[in-house]
C-alpha cells in the first residue's frame, strides 16, 4: 500500500477509498475507518464510501454508526439492496427488530435471488424478535 506520490500532496479520496477498502478487505476495520472518513471528509455522501464505512463500522461492532451510514444510503437511493440488507443488520444488533424486519423484507425484494438477505430475514422472522406485518 502506497500513498501520494508527493509527501507534500494530500491523498485523493480516490487513494483513501482504495487503501480504506484494502484495509477492510484484510479485516482491519478500525484502520479503515479512519482513512474512509477521510475520504466521506472529500465526497460527502457517496455511495460506495457510505457502503464501505457502514460495513466497516459493523465490523467493529458499532452498530449505531454502521446504521447511520447505511440509513444515509438508503436516504440517497431507496432501491440500494445492500444498504437495506446492512441497515436491516445494523438493526437488529441495534434492538429495533422492526426496523431491522422491514429492511431485509426490501433488500430480498429488491434482489430475490441473494442467499444472504433470504437467509438473514429467515433467521429473523424464526426468532420471533420481529412482529408481523
Amino acid at each position: 500500500m502506497s500513498g501520494p506520490a508527493d509527501p507534500a500532496e494530500p491523498e485523493s479520496a480516490y487513494d483513501l477509498f482504495t487503501r480504506g477498502s484494502d484495509l477492510l478487505a484484510h479485516r482491519h476495520p478500525g484502520a479503515a475507518a479512519v482513512l474512509l472518513e477521510r475520504c466521506l471528509s472529500l465526497e460527502p455522501g457517496k455511495a460506495s464510501i457510505l457502503e464501505a464505512l457502514g460495513r466497516a463500522y459493523y465490523d467493529l461492532g458499532d452498530h449505531g454508526l454502521a446504521a447511520e451510514h447505511f440509513r444515509a444510503m438508503v436516504d440517497a437511493n431507496p432501491l440500494a439492496d445492500y444498504a437495506h440488507f446492512g441497515l436491516g443488520l445494523a438493526s437488529l444488533r441495534i434492538g429495533d427488530a422492526d426496523a431491522s424486519r422491514r429492511h431485509l423484507r426490501m433488500a430480498v425484494f429488491l434482489k430475490p435471488e441473494n442467499e444472504d438477505y433470504r437467509r438473514a430475514l429467515h433467521r429473523l422472522e424464526a426468532s420471533g424478535r420481529a412482529t408481523p406485518p
